[in-house]
Parts: C-alpha cells; sequence; structure tokens
C-alpha cells in the first residue's frame, strides 16, 4: 500500500489555508536552507528575502526600461539632426558627401559610402557616380531589408578604403536606396556602412533604425537621378 507522498501533503495544505492558523507554533518552527548561504533561517526570513529579490528584480526592469527610454531618445534626437542636414542638402552636389559625413558624425560610424546609378549628366563625373559591377545592382536589387553581418569580399565594401584608426571593414549594413515612385521601385544606389569591430552589424540585429535610414537618404539622393 503506498504512503502519504510529498504531492499528497503539498495539495492538504493547499487546499486547507486554516492548517497553520490553527498550528502557528508549526509555522514559525520551519526552518528553510538560506538561497545564498548553507544556514537555515524561518519561513518568515525566507519569505522577506524573496520578497527583497522580487523587489530588486522589479527596480532592475525599471531602470533597464529608463535606460532604453533615454537611449532611444538620443537616438531620435540624432535621427533629427541628421535628417536636418540632409534636407538642407537635397538638390546640390554636395549631399551624399554631407549625408555620408553627418551620418558618420552623429551615430559614430566609422566608415560609410554609397553609390548611385542613373544619375543625371551633371553628376556623371562625381564619386558618388563611379561605375558598379552588374552584381552590385543585383545584389541592392535582392535586398528586401538591409543586410547586416560580416564582410565576405562586397564588393561595395572596397568604396570605404580604411576607417580613422587604419583598420578595413570585418561588419558591414548594406542599404538599398529605393523609392516606389522611381524606376518602378528598384535600388538606383546602395549605402554601405563598415565597421573594424565585427560585432557591430550582425545578422541578428534590428534594421527598423537602418530602414529608417535608408528610406530618408533615398528621398534625398533621389534629386541627383537623371529625369
Amino acid at each position: 500500500m503506498q504512503g502519504i507522498t510529498e504531492t499528497d501533503i503539498a495539495n492538504y495544505l493547499a487546499s486547507t489555508p486554516g492548517f497553520f492558523e490553527r498550528h502557528s507554533a508549526l509555522l514559525a518552527s520551519v526552518q528553510l536552507q538560506h538561497p545564498h548561504g548553507a544556514r537555515a533561517v524561518s519561513l518568515q526570513e525566507r519569505q522577506a528575502e524573496m520578497l527583497r529579490d522580487k523587489i530588486k528584480a522589479l527596480e532592475l526592469r525599471v531602470i533597464d526600461m529608463i535606460r532604453n527610454g533615454q537611449d532611444n531618445v538620443a537616438i531620435a534626437d540624432r535621427l533629427h539632426r541628421w535628417t536636418l542636414s540632409v534636407m538642407r542638402a537635397v538638390g546640390t552636389p554636395e549631399l551624399p558627401e554631407v549625408l555620408l559625413s553627418e551620418l558618420r558624425h552623429q551615430f559614430m560610424i566609422p566608415q560609410a559610402s554609397l553609390r548611385l546609378w542613373g544619375v543625371a549628366p551633371a553628376y556623371e563625373a562625381e564619386e558618388f557616380a563611379a561605375s558598379v559591377s552588374p552584381d552590385v545592382r543585383s545584389f541592392a536589387s535582392s535586398l528586401s531589408q538591409p543586410y547586416c553581418g560580416v564582410n565576405s569580399g562586397f564588393e561595395a565594401a572596397r568604396w570605404l578604403g580604411l576607417s580613422e584608426s587604419g583598420g578595413t571593414a570585418t561588419s558591414l549594413a548594406l542599404i538599398p536606396l529605393s523609392l516606389a515612385k522611381v524606376n518602378e521601385g528598384k535600388p538606383f544606389g546602395l549605402l554601405v556602412l563598415g565597421s573594424p569591430d565585427p560585432t557591430r552589424y550582425t545578422a541578428e540585429m534590428g534594421t527598423d533604425f537602418l530602414n529608417r535610414v535608408g528610406e530618408i537618404a533615398s528621398a534625398g539622393l533621389s534629386g541627383l537621378l537623371a529625369a
């Protein structure tokens, strides 16, 4: 015949809340192992310790939420300043350089470059209009969102040269430039961000911010295209 199990006892206590009211001395005498040591503590002390741990966890969550909120505000401010710089330079041949230099400055990006194809004749001699291979155009057209990850020898990485620290890009973000009303929505350029830090751009990172950068850059740079 099977004896009483721990589960039976637990079920009985859970269904009989008045048990410890009738046996309060027993409740006070219960000793449990301290979670952070070998000494025994009373049930009340253990409950207090659990409550303190919960409060500490909640405090850390609140601190993390505040920090994330502050980070988001800072990013929004930088994006706003960058957008204003782009808007002021729209329609000028200096726009690509302003866009890139402000992108590097506002977001501390070590390396950034871009190429456009199908530009107006007045801009064909500019560096940003330098010829790119069909592979680059095909790759840009294949991107439904920015590529983030290791630099596995992309042609676009060669546009970057060396960073200020002298390093070459080991991780990249490749952002297609396109507008629905331009060239039937097909990309007319590629924005490339690079870093010697292999963890700066990874396949696991979110692309919402990069999508926003691509949209703003596309809107501004489309004015340099042939009619």
